[in-house]
């Protein structure tokens, strides 16, 4: 038996936790660049706007039904993830952090009633978090899943399934006849891993519920479709074949890359956009003890605007596997400075970083050198320890700039809220 806890609309309600004013009024949380919209409040997808709708589209709405437009806060949204995941975890003897507010949780051997534990939960969430969230229940994690869809349709929309499954929902201690009733008013394109073009295949071939769905002869399925569809129909029929993952497979490739705020055509600014792309890129692989064989970095300008196009990529292989951050922008830097050209409005740079292995894996030169590469290794790992307790950007490469200067490829973020939990000057103050 497992539980998905999930927040609802989470960017937009980690924002309302310290803006109760926003309670109400639509809103939306923008992406990088304030480009288009990443998170919706049910009073903006009440006005029609879709998930990923670009804000200049939308702007008008500002003035014509009060929609407030937010810059993404990702540290603020992180860590209040962190502390919603804390208390989730109460719910069972095991949990899965799916993403940053989404969480199964393994309710093997949990006693009593679920659907009141759950309650439980939940409000203990919004009480000491303020974020509102659904929970779903159901014999697998595909159930589960389906189980929260249904959570927080029949409380965002009363009466498209029966009240009583609001906010939390049980599919295994439905009765018969309600279940199928609440499988057959499921369109297919709801279940966990049934993408758009599988849906519009399914809809073709006359399945257009889960209920159609769970009928399908599993040879068919796999002769027709793939492997894929066959494991999640098998968990829609109550065998499990996805386990919690505890520990995920480290990445075979790690990328940072970023739209600038602002056209670059300048090298220095570029220098220290890949600078800190790299830098980023570098702790990542730290993280998961990998290290990595070759370097790939790369420009372009934007297909959407007049100019002149220009779009290059150069791959730089180090001597040796390394996660060491100097030696990760040196090569990235150098692959930079080889396909740049001057006269280009470019927008967009990033680095990654391929051919990755544990740093278990070591092979020693013939020059002995294991001595530096340990306190290289001791170097970074101090690095990492400053950044991360006096905050991201503490200790820096040269090339990156200087630290809180307004660079010329630094994103747009004009509507950015404060870090109310992240920054000790943004700190909320109470006052009598």
């Amino acid at each position: 038996m497992y539980a998905l806890v999930d927040g609802n609309n989470f960017y937009v309600s980690c924002e309302r936790v310290f803006r109760p004013s926003l309670n109400g009024c639509p809103v939306v949380v923008l992406s990088n660049n304030d480009g288009c919209a990443v998170a919706r409040s049910n009073e903006a997808k009440g006005l029609g706007i879709k998930m990923g709708a670009p804000w200049f589209k939308i702007k008008h709405l500002e003035q014509d039904a009060g929609l407030v437009g937010l810059s993404a806060n990702f540290a603020l949204y992180g860590d209040l993830s962190d502390r919603m995941m804390s208390l989730a975890a109460g719910l069972g003897p095991r949990q899965e952090i799916y993403s940053i507010d989404e969480s199964f949780i393994d309710l093997t051997g949990v006693r009593g009633d679920l659907v009141e534990r759950s309650h439980k939960i939940r409000s203990r969430i919004l009480q000491w978090v303020g974020i509102p969230c659904c929970v779903g229940i159901g014999a697998t994690k595909t159930l589960a899943k389906l189980a929260n869809h249904i959570a927080k349709t029949a409380e965002r929309k009363p009466g498209s399934y029966p009240a009583h499954l609001a906010q939390v929902c049980n599919l295994s201690g439905l009765a018969w006849d309600e279940l199928q009733a609440v499988l057959q008013s499921t369109a297919v394109h709801e279940v966990w891993g049934v993408g758009p073009r599988i849906s519009q295949q399914l809809a073709e071939g006359g399945i257009h519920t889960v209920h159609d769905l769970m009928q399908l002869d599993l040879a068919t399925i796999r002769r027709k479709w793939s492997v894929v569809l066959e494991r999640t129909v098998l968990e829609l029929q109550g065998t499990s074949c996805i386990d919690l993952d505890h520990a995920p497979a480290p990445k075979q490739e790690i990328a940072c890359t970023r739209s600038f705020g602002h056209p670059v055509s300048d090298l220095a600014p570029l220098l220290e956009a890949v600078t800190e792309f790299a830098s980023r890129a570098a702790v990542k692989l730290r993280k998961q003890r990998s290290t990595t064989a070759q370097v790939m970095v790369f420009v372009h300008t934007s297909p959407f605007r007049q100019g002149l196009q220009y779009s290059r990529s150069m791959t730089v292989p180090l001597l040796r596997p390394s996660a060491d951050t100097a030696c990760i922008v040196s090569a990235a830097l150098a692959g930079l400075r080889s396909i740049y050209r001057p006269g280009y409005q470019l927008i967009k740079a990033g680095v990654m970083l391929l051919d990755l292995q544990s740093d278990a894996i070591h092979q020693g030169e013939l020059d002995f050198d294991d001595g530096q590469e340990a306190e290289r290794g001791q170097l970074m790992s101090a690095l990492d320890g400053l950044n991360q307790r006096f905050g991201r950007g503490t200790v820096l490469m040269a090339s990156a700039g200087l630290a809180g200067e307004r660079r010329a490829w630094s994103m747009k973020q004009e509507r950015k809220t404060p870090g109310y939990t992240t920054c000790v000057d943004d700190m909320p103050v109470a006052r009598a």
